[in-house]
């Protein structure tokens, strides 16, 4: 008995402690620990515990002065470690930065994660205009142009939870409506590529196309993000057939043949 409560313990800490890793955001790189505490509802010196254990790792960083924490040098090796063993993020880099070059838009590559849509790679253009996007970043699916094609060619199930989750409305131009949605990925499929058109972000156009693996699943999705006024509506299928060459290129250099 007393071997098991030892146990579950364990797992409580280190459970804290990726809560507390997870807890950092490009908004809120530095944090206290009264602040850690309060937002994830944890003791102050059980928090206090866990920044020293982190620290003595590499997996958090304390600042002398202002007393705050940020993510250590250990977290960036392990992102190498995961980068340099995905696929598709070293297939693509070259046909990435040509992508970006012909179109002169940023562009990224996304993955489904708990989903959402996570940014696993970005190549910014010449004249980058500030955009809610940078590696590691999540945004919903149904409202983004990558998301919104990883969820046309995922299962019913995915798309089923991920509108049980509740469709927010972040622009006038989120589509809020279920059945309006599953319709919408229908034509997705059908054209092979999506667009979004200020659905997330005000100003803001992004268009999207999907990557393929070996055996023929939709594994990630390239997409093109720029502001309105660069990117009008009658551009999308000349860049759409600009992204879906890309993909093509990806897909084959993964192992896909159609």
């Amino acid at each position: 008995m007393e071997q098991k409560t030892r146990g579950e313990n364990y797992l409580s800490s280190v459970k804290n402690a990726l809560r507390i890793l997870n807890s950092f955001t490009m908004e809120e790189p530095e944090k206290k620990v009264s602040e850690i505490a309060s937002e994830l509802e944890l003791n102050k010196s059980t928090v206090s515990r866990t920044m020293a254990t982190l620290a003595s790792e590499g997996f958090v960083d304390k600042d002398p002065e202002t007393k705050k924490y940020r993510l250590g040098l250990s977290i960036l090796t392990l992102s190498g470690v995961l980068n340099s063993n995905i696929d598709v993020y070293r297939e693509s880099q070259p046909i990435l930065n040509k992508l970006v070059e012909q179109i002169g838009e940023t562009a990224h590559i996304s993955i489904f994660d708990h989903l959402d849509v996570v940014y696993l790679q970005k190549v910014e253009c010449s004249h980058p205009v500030r955009f809610l996007t940078h590696i590691g970043k999540r945004n919903p699916a149904y409202c983004t142009s990558s998301g919104k094609v990883l969820m046309a060619y995922s299962s019913n199930y995915i798309v089923e939870k991920i509108i049980a989750g509740g469709l927010n409305q972040y622009t006038k131009n989120t589509i809020t409506d279920p059945d309006q949605l599953r319709e919408h990925l229908k034509q997705i499929r059908k054209d092979g590529y999506a667009y979004s058109i200020e659905e997330f972000s005000e100003g803001v156009i992004t268009i999207a196309a999907p990557i393929y693996d070996y055996t023929g699943k939709v594994v990630s999705a390239l997409s093109v993000v720029g502001p309105i006024q660069r990117i009008h509506r009658n551009k999308i299928p000349s860049i759409a057939k600009k992204i879906k060459v890309a993909c093509k290129e990806i897909s084959e250099n993964l192992g896909y043949r159609e």
